[in-house]
């Protein structure tokens, strides 16, 4: 009789031992889902694969599916004015600040169409003004890429 009772208590521990070790893998999937992540998929499959590699990644999983948020993104992007590491473009006139609008109309429009016109809605100036800020702090960074390889080139 005592056979049957620890052989019973055994196989329940295989099984809760088991489903336990798939539920745990699974926590960085559940986290990203909650978080509303980019890569839920992703991180469910790499879930999978963790059982396969003896839990080597899912560490980093857990670390993966938790840099995200929803309301921060993934929180190295700065939304403020440009800080004294990143000085604002400087303009040399009337001329120059029209050619750049009419480079940035078409970026702009696309923006408005991929994102809040698309769900029906109508882009507003502060996200037209945004995105013009953001485009510009790139523009800037850009011209200081391509000034420091023209220099490194020179140097040669």
């Amino acid at each position: 009789m005592l056979d049957y009772i620890a052989l019973g208590i055994l196989i329940f521990a295989a099984i809760t031992l088991f489903y336990g070790i798939i539920v745990i893998h699974d926590i960085p999937y559940e986290i990203a889902v909650h978080r509303n992540h980019p890569h839920q998929d992703a991180i469910h499959y790499a879930g999978w694969v963790s059982l396969f590699t003896l839990h080597a990644i899912w560490p980093f999983l857990w670390i993966w599916s938790t840099l995200y948020r929803e309301d921060r993104g993934w929180g190295f992007e700065s939304s403020g004015p440009p800080t004294s590491a990143e000085p604002a473009a400087e303009s040399t006139g009337a001329d120059d600040t029209e050619a750049e609008d009419t480079r940035q109309e078409p970026v702009l429009a696309e923006v408005a169409e991929a994102g809040d016109i698309a769900a029906g809605e109508t882009a507003s100036h502060e996200s037209i003004a945004l995105v013009r800020h953001k485009l510009e702090a790139l523009e800037d960074r850009i011209g200081r890429i391509e000034e420091a390889i023209l220099a490194a080139g020179d140097e040669k």
